[in-house]
C-alpha cells in the first residue's frame, strides 16, 4: 500500500475529519445495519446523550453520509439511514469490525464517560 505526497494526506485528512469523534463511526456502523428512529439509535449506542446524538447526526448529514426522512406524521416519525456515500463506507466499517473482534483481547476497555 503506497500512501505518499501531500494530496493523498489531504484526502485522508478530509475523511478522518468527517468521521472523527467518539460516536460517528458507531452511528455509521449501526446505520449500516438498518434505518433507525432517533430513540432506537440512541438505545443501540448506549451512553450517548440526546444533544450529542443530535449534533453527530447533523454533522454526518452535512458530510453527506446520513439522510433524515421525516414522515410528517403525528406523533413525529423520523428515520435516519445511510446515503449511497454512507453505504460506500461499508467495507471500511466491516474491516474495522473484523479487526476489532480479532484483537479485542489486546485493546483497553472503552471509557464509560458519555459525550
Amino acid at each position: 500500500m503506497e500512501i505518499s505526497g501531500p494530496d493523498k494526506n489531504c484526502v485522508v485528512e478530509t475523511l478522518i475529519s468527517a468521521i472523527s469523534g467518539r460516536w460517528k463511526l458507531l452511528i455509521l456502523f449501526w446505520l449500516s445495519q438498518d434505518s433507525y428512529r432517533f430513540n432506537q439509535l440512541q438505545r443501540n449506542l448506549g451512553n450517548i446523550t440526546h444533544r450529542t446524538l443530535t449534533r453527530q447526526l447533523t454533522e454526518l448529514q452535512e458530510a453527506g453520509f446520513v439522510s433524515r426522512q421525516d414522515f410528517k406524521t403525528i406523533p413525529p416519525h423520523v428515520e435516519y439511514s445511510l446515503t449511497p456515500l454512507g453505504h460506500s463506507l461499508g467495507p471500511l466499517l466491516q474491516a474495522m469490525h473484523e479487526w476489532a473482534e480479532a484483537n479485542a483481547d489486546k485493546m483497553p476497555e472503552p471509557s464509560p464517560k458519555a459525550g
